[in-house]
């Protein structure tokens, strides 16, 4: 192989400021595969390092073919990965020198830069053809002579997903990469067209990945360094292989076979979480999912999310957008995944529901806010947990319902009310329930570097982390939470070396007040914890200090 192909990924599949950590989705890994096919050496670029440095265009002028991955189905705000927008991807397109110059991905739907406006589809100035549906066969077809359509089928793309593996080892956070791993495409409702505002229905009714596939592309993955990984482009992980009905029972047998077999692949793995789960199907198959659930908490790791796509409250705007499920469904969901999952291990819990909020849907009306504010209320004094709560603006896709059927730009003043509600009054008293004072939290990786650092776990919707000390990007390191913000928390790290922190890091111990820092300061070092103690009196996370 002497040609290059330069594969520049412009994707993020998550707000990454609460979706995943650095992450590598299968769009590249099986575009990669198909080029080692055709004879390309493949080569990694990202569009952050692309911005970082420019002088990495010269690796495009280079290339014999150009692949650009690009586009968003969520919006959000970003820590450690900004998807390349609209100008960027364009701007890509008319200045790369490359012989042949493609694009696929989401950007097919359609391209807005946030939540509350719509998606425009429209030609991308500078690229020789669209890689339509899934990107890697639509290539395949390009390279072959033959027009690019990407028909999904997982007997072409499985194989590519092994040899394409490779490409992992040169992304920039490597190893610290979580990788997607595609069950399933297409949605059970799309008979009856799904939820009003998603794309998922597009792709059909199901297609389903055999699980030995699913496993030897971890096997691949696993044998280049892999060890982070998420059960995610699906809509329902409880539904994997069970048919599709428009509520489908699970078969928990054959889910706990998928995650089995995935733990078997990667024996040393150190994330294995799951991405989203149909309240309706726990509310409507209480047992089987339930059932279902447990086996994934059997082979996962803890700190795991189950993303529960509600969209709202307010039974007319479930009605109005064919969403999945009421809103006593919902919550009787959330009581069944903290029944099995709440427990905790290494001090955080298993396995807990995130929410997923949906504004500006037909059919919206100032009281369905009303409606939202009194769910989520009820979940907090129920004593119930929930990771997270999403809240956005829909982003209307060309060929949903919702692209013509919207209430965007009609309530965003509560809009705006309902968020900082969420935040003042459900955010930060769950965290504290989640997260109390004393909670260690293992491999923090420092994400963004400042005089206050921030870091998070590998993981599905890892908690956002400040730390009052500078510490390098990439840092990896053990922390104990010692407070709480509305969507974050601070931590210092351990054993907490009374000895060598600085004032405004030791200001955050718990339960020590300004003029015992100073003591602390004045006094140090001490050569005993008792003597330490003495001038500082106790703390919840006393037998975290290390002295000396």
């Amino acid at each position: 192989m002497t040609d290059v192909a330069v594969i520049l990924d412009g994707y993020v599949d998550e707000p990454a400021c609460l979706g995943v950590p650095p992450y590598l989705s299968p769009y590249i890994r099986n575009v990669a595969g198909a080029l080692l096919a055709h004879g390309y050496a493949p080569r990694y670029v990202t569009i952050d390092q692309l911005r970082l440095e420019p002088a990495l265009v010269n690796t495009l002028d280079a290339a014999e073919v150009l692949v650009m991955i690009a586009g968003i189905t969520v919006p959000g705000k970003y820590l450690g990965g900004t998807p390349a927008s609209l100008t960027e991807i364009q701007q890509v397109g008319l200045a790369a020198r490359a012989k042949k110059k493609l694009i696929g991905g989401p950007i097919r739907f359609g391209y807005a830069p946030e939540g509350g406006q719509r998606a425009v589809q429209q030609a991308v100035s500078g690229f020789n053809a669209l890689l339509p549906g899934e990107p890697a066969i639509a290539l395949d077809e390009y390279l072959s002579g033959s027009e690019p359509i990407g028909n999904l089928d997982y007997s072409r793309t499985d194989p590519w997903s092994e040899s394409g593996s490779a490409i992992i080892e040169q992304h920039p956070d490597y190893p610290f990469v979580m990788c997607e791993l595609e069950t399933a495409r297409g949605c059970p409702r799309s008979v009856s067209g799904g939820c009003s505002f998603c794309t998922e229905p597009l792709y059909g009714t199901p297609v389903y990945r055999d699980t030995e596939k699913v496993a030897a592309e971890v096997t691949a993955l696993y044998s280049h360094g892999a060890r982070h990984f998420r059960v995610g482009r699906q809509p329902d992980i409880l539904v994997y292989s069970a048919g599709n009905g428009e509520y489908p029972a699970p078969r928990p047998e054959l889910v706990e076979k998928l995650f089995r077999s995935i733990r078997d692949a990667a024996p040393d793995l150190k994330t294995l979480h799951i991405d989203n789960t149909n309240p309706a199907t726990i509310a409507r198959h209480e047992d089987a999912a339930r059932e279902a659930l447990r086996a994934i908490v059997r082979y996962h790791t803890p700190g795991d999310v189950a993303a529960f796509g509600m969209e709202t409250a307010d039974p007319v705007v479930v009605a109005a957008n064919n969403l999945k499920a009421l809103p006593d469904e919902v919550f009787r969901a959330i009581e069944i995944v903290n029944e099995v999952g709440g427990a905790r291990r290494n001090g955080i819990p298993e396995l807990l529901p995130g929410l997923n909020f949906v504004c500006g849907l037909a059919g919206e009306t100032e009281k369905t806010y009303d409606l939202n504010e009194q769910f989520l209320t009820r979940v907090l004094q129920g004593g119930l947990m929930v990771r997270r709560v999403n809240i956005r603006q829909v982003m209307p896709f060309p060929g949903t319902k919702a692209y013509t059927d919207n209430t965007l730009g009609k309530h965003d003043q509560r809009f705006r009310a309902f968020k900082n509600f969420v935040r003042r009054n459900i955010d930060l008293p769950m965290l504290q329930r989640l997260f109390p004072q004393g909670t260690v939290l293992r491999d923090v990786r420092i994400e963004a570097a400042g005089d206050l650092s921030f870091g998070r776990q590998m993981g599905s919707y890892p908690l956002l982390i400040g730390i009052p000390l500078p510490l390098a990007v990439r840092t990896v390191l053990d922390v104990v939470i010692v407070d709480w913000g509305m969507r974050s928390v601070t931590a210092l790290p351990v054993p907490i070396r009374i000895n060598e922190l600085p004032a405004s890091a030791l200001k955050w111990l718990p339960g020590i007040s300004k003029k015992a820092v100073a003591k602390v300061i004045a006094k140090r070092p001490f050569k005993t914890f008792e003597e330490y103690r003495t001038v500082a009196g106790s703390s919840p996370v006393d037998p975290l200090i290390g002295i000396p």
